[in-house]
């Protein structure tokens, strides 16, 4: 599949047609995966050339060739003859497991609108639990959030995370986040410290341009937006107003109540520590959702990390 039509899903309308149609050339199956990888071998060409294309890292002479190098994880190049090794500083280095099952787990994720646990991991792939934990750790690393800020109309909104109800009330160790979507467009979300303007107003900042127009509740954290720069409108949930016109947080809502349910139902418990790597996930299988993210993510793995 050629991945320089799926890399920036952003210049897809995100639209119900899209979202739902069954475009020939928009979905990516398991027959696909295995045509295109199905070996060890032909997992390791694919991470050199997203790597290097057909440039050599060590003379730099371009249109190159590169022969495998029987028993390793390595090519050499026909001009300089030096050994490449295309693993080095990815996600794979130093992992003794199949690339093969590698590639796969990424396409398990790919594939998962809930996320994949580790467990569900060990048993497919044979593998001990500590060896399917630290890969799923690491292909989480391959979906952090972009930088570009959201623009036009955004919601935005906080909720919390974690911890358990005891006697009817919540125990401290919820997690607060925050987060901003675009009306049928990115997400963003962060774990934060706190819920306070000190902290969420400078995030705001960093990730809506000036002049967007930003959907809140009544939270008091954000009634200094408007001298800000921003067009604010508001809803008032403690009076169950839910919609006035346009003007509606159920977007990011929506995002919370499939977060929640897939953290729940898949993972059961996520520490504070790795927290923002669970929530990079679900925003990347938002912002992606119009488009298939096998093909992204397989190339994002031959990436520097």
């Amino acid at each position: 599949m050629n991945i320089s039509t799926l890399t920036t899903p952003y210049i897809i309308p995100l639209t119900a047609s899209i979202l739902f149609a069954n475009i020939e050339g928009m979905r990516y199956t398991f027959k696909d995966f295995k045509e295109e990888y199905p070996d060890d071998d032909a997992c390791l060409k694919a991470v050199l050339e997203n790597r290097y294309g057909t440039t050599c890292p060590k003379c730099g002479v371009v249109d190159t060739k590169f022969y495998k190098i029987t028993g390793r994880k390595a090519y050499a190049c026909l001009n300089c003859r030096k050994h490449i090794y295309p693993l080095a500083d990815t996600i794979f280095r130093k992992s003794e497991t199949s690339l093969w099952n590698w590639f796969y787990a990424i396409y398990q994720f790919s594939v998962s609108k809930n996320g994949v646990s580790a467990k569900e991991l060990e048993r497919s792939l044979g593998v001990t639990y500590k060896t399917a934990w630290r890969m799923c750790k690491q292909i989480r690393l391959l979906m952090e959030q972009e930088n570009e800020k959201l623009s036009d109309i955004v919601e935005i909104d906080e909720t919390y995370i974690g911890g358990r109800k005891r006697g009817g009330k919540s125990v401290q160790d919820k997690q607060p986040v925050f987060g901003i979507v675009e009306r049928s467009g990115r997400v963003k979300a962060e774990h934060v410290k706190s819920t306070g303007a000190r902290v969420l107003i400078p995030i705001i900042e960093a990730h809506v341009e000036p002049s967007s127009l930003i959907n809140s509740d009544e939270y008091g954290a954000y009634r200094t937006l408007t001298r800000r720069g921003y067009n604010h409108t508001t809803v008032n949930h403690s009076t169950l107003e839910y919609v006035r016109g346009t003007s509606y947080t159920n977007t990011i809502e929506g995002f919370w109540s499939q977060l929640k349910r897939s953290l729940d139902g898949t993972y059961h418990a996520v520490s504070p520590k790795y927290l923002q790597s669970y929530v990079n996930q679900f925003c990347f299988y938002y912002n992606y959702r119009a488009v298939p993210i096998a093909p992204i993510l397989l190339e994002q793995a031959g990436k520097h990390v």
